[in-house]
């Protein structure tokens, strides 16, 4: 039957299918990333980390994170009104994850949506390739007052995957972020590893030589205040 013999509504949902399979074809075309080079600084499609300073020292598994565009540039949140790029706040990439550009969803229009959230995701804001996502965050967030505690780096990051709807979640926060690189992020070197942890472990040792016990109490529990007021401010206080 030809398009001229189907009724609207027909050829309406007819034509939504084409579109849909046009867009798959073009949303899985990507070309080759380069690979994660430490020393030039370049972790295309990666989030980084890297330790703070003080704050790291107290609590090891806090730190500073950003995301990497296609070409590696590292681009991160470090300040009101400020999105470095090329230029990561507070020193070297220290950990790294490399994420998959076939997770995300890159919608060329309402029908090419490949997430189940589509509605959501087009009222949020969308991209139509990776850097897209990250350059719209970034002049999103070049507006934004900086807060170690409500809006920081994590949040940042959080929004260019919430563009992205990467692995189809429309719900990337702080908490999950920082879950996503401490659990899953590799190490770039054992040096790094040690720049991380040996602040945490002198600390530790003198606290507790020159205090004692408490220390390690006062320590704890400033580290579960730091926790709990990441999970309420993002979970319960969302309006935060």
């Amino acid at each position: 039957m030809s398009s001229g013999n189907l009724s609207p509504t027909k050829f309406n949902l007819a034509q939504e299918v084409r579109n849909e399979d046009y867009a798959g074809n073009i949303l899985h075309e990507f070309w080759p990333l380069d690979e994660v080079d430490p020393k030039k600084a370049t972790f295309p499609c990666c989030l980084v980390w890297t330790p703070l300073p003080v704050v790291s020292w107290l609590a090891p598994f806090i730190g500073h994170v950003g995301i990497c565009k296609e070409d590696g540039t590292i681009l991160d949140f470090s300040g009101s009104n400020l999105v470095n790029v090329d230029d990561f706040a507070f020193g070297p990439v220290a950990r790294y994850l490399r994420l998959e550009r076939e997770q995300c969803c890159f919608p060329p229009n309402l029908a090419g949506h490949t997430c189940k959230n589509r509605y959501v995701h087009a009222g949020y804001g969308t991209a139509i390739t990776w850097d897209d996502a990250v350059q719209s965050s970034a002049r999103h967030f070049e507006s934004k007052s900086y807060n170690l505690f409500t809006c920081n780096c994590h949040s940042f990051v959080a929004n260019c995957l919430n563009r992205l709807c990467y692995e189809g979640s429309m719900n990337w926060n702080m908490v999950n972020v920082a879950a996503l690189i401490l659990f899953k992020g590799k190490w770039v070197g054992g040096f790094d590893v040690v720049r991380s942890f040996l602040p945490f472990i002198v600390v530790l040792c003198f606290g507790i030589f020159m205090v004692g016990w408490p220390f390690l109490i006062g320590l704890s529990s400033f580290s579960l205040l730091l926790i709990g007021w990441f999970l309420l401010g993002t979970y319960v206080f969302k309006n935060l």
